[in-house]
């Protein structure tokens, strides 16, 4: 069965898209530690992150960086953080979370409940910066 990830890849559940092009998808994530939370994907499914052939690995890699320095952009926050985890989904992703501090990128802290209208609010903020 296909994951989550490659579900909204194709359309079949939609998402708050940031960025995308052929091989890569960026989008919020709906469970968010900060406004702005962005998850980068490539589209092909892989698992583990580090099973990812070496040339898509690094073009994923400098995919998110346009996405972080977007959200950068737009976001009130000293930094954009990364985080691998690699367990909660089957599908390797990167997390972007604009912080403050170093415990904001905590995943164990409770998520915000933003509204669709805040969702979309952000995302296409986050969309407009990317280059």
């Amino acid at each position: 069965m296909a994951s989550i990830f490659s579900r909204i890849v194709s359309g079949e559940i939609p998402a708050y898209k940031v960025a995308e092009d052929d091989r890569f998808l960026a989008f919020l994530d709906i469970n968010p530690l900060a406004k702005g939370h962005t998850l980068v994907i490539p589209k092909k499914e892989t698992d583990y992150i580090f099973d990812i052939e070496d040339r898509e690995y690094q073009d994923l890699f400098l995919f998110a960086k346009k996405v972080a320095l977007a959200l950068d952009k737009s976001t009130k926050c000293e930094r954009v953080g990364i985080a691998v985890i690699g367990l909660e989904v089957a599908h390797a992703h990167i997390h972007l979370v604009p912080i403050n501090g170093i415990y904001d990128i905590d995943f164990s802290k409770p998520k915000l409940r933003l509204s669709q209208e805040e969702f979309q609010m952000i995302a296409k903020r986050i969309a407009s910066k990317v280059k």
